[in-house]
This record gives C-alpha cells, sequence and structure tokens, in this order.
C-alpha cells in the first residue's frame, strides 16, 4: 500500500554544507527504497514529503524523528494514496528563498515558510502549488 507523509522540522545547523548534506543523503537513501518526495527549505525550517511503501515510510520517519540533524520534527499530514504525486523526484528541491514572496503569503500569515502555524491540507496545497509554478529543482 502507498502511503504519503508530510512532515516539518527545524534544522539543527542551517549552512548550506548541512543542508545539502541532508539532501544527499535523502536521495541515495530514497533511491535505494523507492521513495519519492520533495523537501522544501527556508529559514532553517523544512518541510517534506515523503512517499512509498507504508512500512518503508513508517521506518523512515522513524530514522528522521531521531536524526540529531533535525529538532521540532511534526508530521502535518498522512494518508493513502493510490498514486504517486512526487513520482519524478527521489527528493525534489524547493528553495524557499528562490520563491516568489505572494505564493507564500497565499498560504500563510507571513512570506515565509512557517508549517507550524498552518495546517497540514495548507501545507499540501504549498507544495502543489510550488510543483505547478515549476519551483522544484534538484530533480534527482
Amino acid at each position: 500500500m502507498l502511503v504519503r507523509l508530510l512532515y516539518t522540522s527545524r534544522a539543527v545547523d542551517p549552512t548550506q554544507s548541512a543542508i545539502d548534506s541532508i539532501l544527499n543523503s535523502a536521495r541515495q537513501h530514497n533511491h535505494e527504497q523507492g521513495v519519492t518526495g520533495i523537501l522544501v527549505y527556508g529559514g532553517g525550517v523544512f518541510m517534506q514529503a515523503i512517499e512509498g511503501w507504508r512500512q518503508v515510510i513508517s521506518d523512515l520517519y522513524g530514522t528522521i524523528q531521531r536524526d540529531p540533524r533535525h529538532t521540532d520534527v511534526m508530521l502535518l499530514h498522512y494518508e493513502e494514496i493510490l498514486e504517486r504525486r512526487f513520482g519524478g523526484w527521489t527528493m525534489g528541491l524547493v528553495d524557499v528563498g528562490r520563491v516568489n514572496a505572494s505564493v507564500l503569503l497565499k498560504y500563510s500569515e507571513r512570506a515565509e515558510l512557517d508549517p507550524y502555524t498552518v495546517s497540514g491540507k495548507v501545507s499540501m496545497a504549498l507544495l502543489e502549488e510550488l510543483m505547478a509554478t515549476a519551483s522544484i529543482v534538484g530533480h534527482a
């Protein structure tokens, strides 16, 4: 059974090299496990959607919760799915710093990534818009 999980967390180390390290490990692990998704990053905050088989996603989320590179890990949304939405990416990347502020304001009080203050449905809607506006890079 395929599932999609959306979570948010804060980066313990917000440097570019630390973010690149997280992205590279996600891409390698995800490819091996058949996981697809997108990682949104901005202002020290991650929001990530991951898709794959239920047990694989459950195990991966447990690993993320224990990962010392993340803090304040929070589940935003979880659902069974019929098909993958992010099937083209082992881990697509959205750098919020390169997104038009009006896109963020459409889904939030301020023009910044803050999934802690909105619902999981709003966060998924933001991801859909980022895909529709071609804001995703790193199609590895």
